[in-house]
């Protein structure tokens, strides 16, 4: 079989079922699906290099004139249309909500002519490392390494072929043919499938039923659907943990080493996460995913972790898979994230920060959630003027960088308030004193005069896209003139085209490196600054440039290179779906998240 490179990243669409992913190429590929969950080493598929790793492919056996895809409207169900000179064939993907173990659901039907279609699919288990005994079996296929097996169930004849299975079908208008793949534990028995165009109607009802909740009604409400249903996605239902994204190391530069795994929740996506599930009308996701947050974070505050486990695990070690290429030769490909045993101060301000927004919305904390809250600033009391690691979780030496410092003061300044308000107990008037010290260590040692800006940090001359969240967080309004000077000065140094850089990389011939793409969540930052100074006229305009860089179904990945006008990036990306929906509402009225937050 000949290799063949992936697709683009933003050639690919999600389905899922809230505790399993499936990434969709336009070709009809899917080549990354975990299971039975995110965090799980039994990996059918990857999106890591050619289909001898994994790889099922559903589409025309001849050539191509026009594919046409969408999700249909309010959920995840995805339709990729294939037009070719006979005909016209639509290829219906989707995962039903769970029941026990996944089902991944795709159904080919005939809309014009008679579409002559192949069926190509690759099983490996494991990132690609094992090849399973596949068998035939009535109507269609079992494959079983390990703790791991899958049924195929199919009317389409299909039979080996150096080691993948092949198949071809014609269908005609008005016909379906049904495709469900099933994973078990290998030990226990396969119960009997529904029907494949039950299962859609089921899953079309529970989606639209969903995302009939969203109480957004602006200019922007199907890009704010559509990321609120991605956010959903990313939901892992049984703890109600978020993951940053479903995949692992998709390059932030093609062919570069800047691969991470983001299966991972991260605690600074708390609070953002929260406002945009909350103001979006999905209280009850919100609630749980403050439930995970608690429960992830219990215990000793010196030992809090940026990130956790789906289900709030902690042993989390990082290691390399070195027999698989990576996207587009980008390696290594890492499992597991060692950034989860960093310090990073900035977690405590969201972790307070999310405290106080559930307060604002009479949500009560129960006593060790107090308890904890009083741990955890007892122990940033002596943390604080610490050096740590920042917010892009830099692997080299630590250092005092002003946004962890700005985030420290969040913490004290949402602990003045919680006791303000009667919502906890503590020493108010030292905690008082404490905000007050960090915002003048921070404007002393955080800014340079000459720049007339904040840094990186402490000493850099350099600049941080981080410091874009200095108003959004309340530290200083964002129309004082020390922002006002930041703000100039980012966009002097880290704004091209209208895309923010997070930091300077100097390449031999000046000017920004090519280290990796803009970062699609300061570039909303960025549009939520211009709205809180009044500038909301370019505001829209750059929030509506952001918008039109999600691929053809509204999906964003972490970063965007605009030299090779593609996305990158582990995809698609929580963050960047979260930072959108802050800011449609930012620039819809009413007192969205930035303004809530804005200093008093």
């Amino acid at each position: 079989m000949t290799p063949i490179m992936p697709l683009p990243i933003e050639d690919y669409a999600l389905i899922g079922d809230l505790e399993t992913a499936a990434l969709v190429g336009k070709d009809g590929s899917i080549d990354w699906l975990c299971v039975p969950r995110f965090d799980s080493g039994a990996c059918f598929a990857a999106l890591l290099g050619t289909p001898e790793q994994g790889r099922w492919l559903i589409g025309p056996a001849g050539e191509v004139r026009r594919v046409r895809r969408r999700y249909r409207p309010g959920t995840l169900i995805l339709e990729t249309e294939f037009e070719t000179d006979e005909g016209t064939a639509t290829l219906i993907d989707f995962m039903p909500p769970r029941r026990e173990e996944p089902d991944l659901v795709r159904i080919v039907e005939g809309k014009r002519g008679q579409v002559k279609m192949r069926v190509d699919i690759t099983i490996r288990f494991d990132y690609g490392s094992v090849i399973p005994w596949v068998r035939k079996a009535s109507k269609g296929l079992r494959a079983i390494a390990g703790a791991n097996s899958l049924r195929l169930r199919t009317p389409v004849p299909l039979h080996g072929e150096g080691f993948h299975t092949v198949g071809e079908f014609t269908v005609g208008k008005g016909e379906q043919v049904p495709f469900t793949l099933a994973w078990r534990p290998s030990h226990r028995h396969l119960g009997r499938l529904p029907p494949a165009e039950k299962e859609l109607e089921a899953t079309e009802k529970w989606w639209k039923e969903w995302s009939n909740h969203c109480t957004y009604r602006g200019r922007w409400r199907e890009a704010v659907v559509r990321s609120l249903i991605t956010l959903k996605a990313l939901i892992y239902e049984p703890t109600g943990g978020v993951v940053a994204a479903p995949t692992t190391s998709l390059p932030e530069k093609l062919g570069g080493f800047r691969n991470w795994d983001y299966r991972f929740c991260w605690l600074r996506d708390a609070t953002f996460t929260l406002y945009a599930l909350i103001t979006g009308g999905y209280h009850e996701e919100a609630c749980r995913w403050r439930d995970w947050l608690l429960r992830a974070v219990a215990g000793e505050p010196a030992k809090l972790q940026i990130l956790y486990g789906l289900s709030g695990e902690r042993l989390i070690p990082e290691w390399e898979v070195d027999w698989l290429s990576g996207y587009e030769g980008s390696k290594p490909v890492r499992i597991g994230n060692a950034a989860s045993s960093q310090l990073q101060l900035d977690v405590y301000g969201e972790v307070m920060d999310s405290f106080e927004s559930a307060r604002r919305r009479a949500d009560k904390t129960d006593e060790i959630g107090r308890r904890f809250q009083a741990a955890l600033l007892d122990f940033l009391e002596g943390a604080w003027q610490r050096p740590d690691r920042g917010i892009w979780e830099s692997r080299g030496e630590p250092q005092h960088y002003v946004h962890s410092k700005v985030m420290a003061w969040v913490a004290f300044d949402r602990a003045v308030k919680a006791v303000d308000c009667s919502h906890i107990e503590g020493p108010v008037e030292r905690w008082r004193q404490l905000r007050s010290d960090i915002r003048e260590e921070i404007c002393t040692k955080g800014f340079d005069a000459k720049r007339n800006s904040f840094v990186h940090y402490y000493g850099a001359d350099k600049l941080d896209a981080a410091l874009l969240l200095i108003p959004l967080v309340g530290f200083l309004p964002a129309k004082d003139p020390m922002m006002l000077g930041t703000v100039h000065a980012i966009e002097q140094e880290l704004l091209r085209d209208g895309l923010v850089w997070r930091y300077v990389r100097v390449a031999e011939s000046g000017g920004l490196a090519d280290a990796e793409g803009a970062f699609l969540a300061c570039c909303f930052w960025y549009v939520d600054n211009l709205a809180l100074q009044g500038k909301r006229a370019e505001a829209v305009r750059h929030f509506e440039r952001l918008i039109g860089l999600a691929n053809d179904v509204g999906l964003l990945s972490e970063e965007y290179d605009p030299t090779a006008g593609r996305l990158v990036g582990n995809f698609p990306q929580a963050f960047s779906h979260v930072a959108l929906i802050n800011s449609a509402r930012n620039l819809s009225g009413g007192g969205g998240p930035a303004e809530e937050r804005q200093t008093e």
